[in-house]
């Protein structure tokens, strides 16, 4: 079992950067894929990236792909949502989660992640 702790978000201006991380207790950290979701005001949960246990794949949803980057560190067991220039619609409470996997695939679907963290709040200005 993993605990995920979130941490970063804030209130930024639009253009601006900001890094979550994801902090993971546990030492089989580097057994699982990992991804970041996220859920606006009235609206769906949405898939915003995904990241292989080695981190060696990755995906982006469209709306943040050339804009966010995600990585990891198995080693301080962290993984990191660097998202730069940052718009309005970026806004929203930012979830991370994990599965467990023995291979090395990445996950797009909410259904396919086992553990969830409480989520950091991302708000961007215009």
């Amino acid at each position: 079992q993993v605990q995920l702790v979130e941490s970063g978000g804030g209130l930024v201006q639009a253009g601006d950067s900001l890094r979550l991380s994801c902090a993971a207790s546990g030492r089989t950290f580097s057994m699982y894929a990992m991804g970041w979701f996220r859920q606006a005001p009235g609206k769906e949960r949405e898939f915003v990236a995904a990241l292989s246990r080695t981190g060696g794949s990755t995906a982006y949803a469209d709306s943040v792909k050339g804009r966010f980057t995600l990585s990891r560190d198995n080693a301080k067991n962290t993984v990191y949502l660097q998202m730069s220039s940052l718009k309005p619609d970026d806004t929203a409470v930012y979830y991370c989660a994990a599965v467990l996997t023995l291979g090395i695939p990445i996950y797009r679907r909410e259904n396919e992640y086992s553990y969830w963290g409480q989520g950091t709040q991302v708000t961007v200005s215009s």
